[in-house]
Parts: C-alpha cells; structure tokens; sequence
C-alpha cells in the first residue's frame, strides 16, 4: 500500500504518462499552427473549456468520491475481521472449560486459532484471485487443506470446519450452549464480513459511466489549447499539461481506488493486515501458555484475577 511518507512521483505520474506525451504534442502543434502558420481563426472564448471544465469537475468529484467510499468499505470491513479474530481467540482461551488447556483441550484451542488466521490470508488471496492455499500449511493440519482444496471458496470451507469444531466442543463438554451460540456469533460475523468484501469485488464499477466521464474530460482536454492560445500564448503549453494532468490523475486515482481488491498499490493492505492479526493471535497462544506453565510452577496464584507475563 502507498504510504503518505514513501509515494513515488514517478509510479503516479506513470499512470497518465502516454495522456501526458499525447496531450504535450497536441499543445505543441497547436501553437506552431497559430504563430509560425498564423491559424488564427483557430482559437474559441476560454468560456466554453471553462464551462465544460466544471461540469467535468463535479463528475470527476462524485466518481473519486463513489469510488473512496468502496475502498473506505473495504478498508472497514477488514478493521472489522482483525478486531473479531482477537474476539474468538480470546473466546477460545476463556471459553474452553479445562483445567489450564492441558492435552485434548490445548490442542483444540491452538487448532481454531491458527485455522482462523488461515482464513485471513485464505481471503485476503482469494480476493485477488490468487492461489488461497498458498503457505496455509503453517497454520493447517494436513487433514484440513485436503478438506478446503475440494471446495472452490476456501475460507467459506475453513469456517464450516470452525463451526464443526464448536459443535464438537460443546458435545465435548468443553464450552456450554451460551458459549457455543457466542462464537457462532462470531463466526456468523466473519461470514457477513466475507460477504461483504465478495460484493465490493464482484460488483464492477458501470462501464459506460466510467466512459462517458473519460470522453468528457478528453473533450475538455482537446478544446483547451483553443481557449488559451489567443490569451497566453506559448504559454497555453505548459498550462495545458498542467491542467490535462491534474483532470487525468483524479480520474486515474479514482479508477484505483474503486477495485481494492486488485493487488495494487493503492489497495486495501489485506496481507499487511492478516499479518497483524497472525502476530496478535500467535501472542496470545504464547502467553497463555507461558501463564499456564507458570502457574503449573507455582508461580501465580489460580485465584487472582489478573496477572502479569
């Protein structure tokens, strides 16, 4: 993801460096047409550029702003995945009803939490058409990514084997029916949340106003030179690239930000963000354990309520 202290100039202005070569050229002849052939007759009123320029400008700045709101979505819905991931792990360790997780019970717990991470990088690649098994097999047993691989939506495959191991827990008896219904909750939550970043990557922003607005800002573009040329001279050359580039990187920002799911580096930095949670969850697997063992030593008092690692 950019970042507002690292942003190359030149990967931003890459983005519109053909416009930019077409529309220098263009603005060029334009002024070797008026003064050396002296084409007079070829220069317009400032006032129709001006007028078409505005209209463009409010389209431009209702599509940036459809466009922010769908990576803004995305952006959230994904705060939303951290913050209940660090929910369920935290249910997983006070939840299960044995004494300091020991055998069985320890196991299950490491299981549901490393499945769960396995989900976020699952649908962070899933979103970007990538290989969703790619490096799960830190976090899953070799029986769980036989299971998922037959499916065709992987992470909805690691949350049914979540929602098959709370049921098992609870005929267990390591959690009770409340607790059970608590983190289907949860995993209810993640579904909604996966739901919600399929609908922002299959819905495709429409064509034709994508089209429509680019024709228009060309128009714009191509009009220009005609508008200044009689007022500025050769001067209307750098104006109009200054100009033209400025109308082209806002609908060239736009059009990144309305797919944040495209593994560019303008996207939602879903990998970044599993990474997060991955460190946050494996932490506190650790330092429950590290809690266990020194309780097991005699360290920690079972009857505090709080205590420090």
């Amino acid at each position: 993801m950019l970042l507002k202290e690292n942003i190359p100039v030149l990967y931003v202005l890459g983005k519109i460096k053909k416009e930019m070569i077409l529309v220098t050229v263009y603005s060029v002849l334009i002024a070797i047409m008026y003064h050396n052939f002296h084409v007079t007759r070829i220069s317009i009123p400032i006032a129709v550029p001006t007028i078409l320029g505005t209209v463009i400008s409010l389209l431009l700045a209702f599509k940036s702003n459809q466009a922010y709101d769908r990576w803004w979505e995305a952006r959230t819905l994904w705060g939303a995945i951290v913050n209940d991931v660090r929910s369920f792990t935290r249910q997983l360790l006070t939840f299960v009803d044995a004494p300091f997780l020991e055998g069985e019970q320890k196991a299950f717990v490491d299981r549901v939490a490393k499945r769960q991470v396995a989900w976020c990088f699952a649908l962070s690649r899933n979103l970007r058409r990538q290989d969703p098994l790619q490096d799960l097999e830190k976090y899953l047993s070799k029986e769980d990514i036989d299971y998922i691989s037959k499916y065709d939506n992987v992470p909805v495959a690691i949350l049914e084997l979540q929602g098959a191991d709370m049921r098992s827990a609870y005929k267990l008896g390591w959690i009770n029916e409340f607790q059970q219904v608590a983190m289907d909750e949860t995993l209810t939550r993640f579904s909604n949340e996966m739901g919600g970043c399929e609908r922002i990557k299959n819905t495709v922003f429409p064509a034709t106003y994508a089209a429509y607005i680019h024709f228009s800002v060309l128009l714009f573009v191509l009009l220009l030179p005609f508008g200044l040329i009689e007022f500025f001279g050769v001067a209307e050359i750098p104006l109009v690239i200054a100009i033209a580039t400025s109308f082209f990187l806002i609908e060239s920002m736009a059009i990144n930000l309305q797919d944040p799911f495209e593994n560019k580096p303008t996207d939602t930095p879903t990998i970044t963000i599993s990474r997060t949670i991955e460190r946050d969850v494996m932490q506190m697997l650790k330092e429950k354990e590290k809690y266990e063992l020194a309780v097991a030593a005699g360290g920690y008092s079972k009857s505090k309520m709080f205590y420090i690692l």
